[in-house]
């Protein structure tokens, strides 16, 4: 289970200044503790849904939601219990985006070589997830790619921007892989996660950053 750290602190506080609309149905994807599900309900969402594949992590945001007496539905599955409740007017998702070394394979953060193994289904799976005029809001790592995340949103559809980021110190997960950081390559040289992690392993702090993607309400 993931607990809170400063993307979680910066993906709630993007959500509060979002001003999800009044009796919206909203998405936790990848919920961990909870802390953007309760988030949600405090903002006096209709109703929320809570979503992890981690069963320590389904059983605390439970618990965090029941002991907040909040009215939080927090289920265990991934894209595919998203897409059968579906529509959503607001998702928020802090999913496992850390680029891991082969043999690496925790759930709680590690996601593939390149930090991508859920971001990029996630992307694909935004735009079918949302209802019209709605948003999501997606935390990761300068070195997940945010060019990347960026153009795929975009190619499906939706508005994508980047709407909060801060630069913090590399955690204990990130140092102990600095050099995997910045040594690691790809077949493609104008890969801009590639360029990132080159420029900025080496000083062991990372860019985290809020992207906002909004479902148009209308479609040509």
């Amino acid at each position: 289970m993931y607990r809170p750290q400063e993307d979680s602190w910066l993906l709630e506080h993007a959500f509060g200044c979002a001003g999800p609309p009044p009796d919206a149905k909203i998405l936790d994807f990848c919920t961990g503790t909870g802390i953007l599900a309760v988030a949600a309900a405090r903002a006096g969402a209709k109703s929320v849904t809570a979503l992890d594949i981690a069963p320590r992590a389904v059983l605390t945001a439970r618990l965090n939601a029941w002991s907040r007496r909040l009215p939080i539905r927090v289920l265990r599955g991934g894209l595919g219990v998203a897409r059968r409740l579906a529509p959503f007017d607001v998702i928020v998702s802090n999913p496992p985006y850390v680029p891991a070394p082969s043999g690496a394979h925790d759930p709680r953060w590690d996601a593939g070589p390149d930090g991508r193994s859920v971001v990029d289904p996630l992307c694909r799976e935004i735009p079918e997830l949302l209802r019209p005029g709605g948003f999501a809001l997606v935390v990761h790592s300068e070195f997940t790619g945010v060019d990347t995340t960026l153009d795929m949103l975009r190619a499906g559809g939706v508005k994508a921007t980047v709407v909060a980021r801060e630069r913090i110190p590399f955690g204990p997960v990130m140092r102990s892989r600095a050099d995997y950081l910045q040594h690691r390559r790809t077949d493609s040289a104008a890969d801009a996660s590639v360029v990132a992690i080159e420029s900025k392993a080496g000083t062991e702090t990372e860019e985290v950053v809020v992207i906002r993607a909004d479902r148009p309400e209308h479609t040509r």
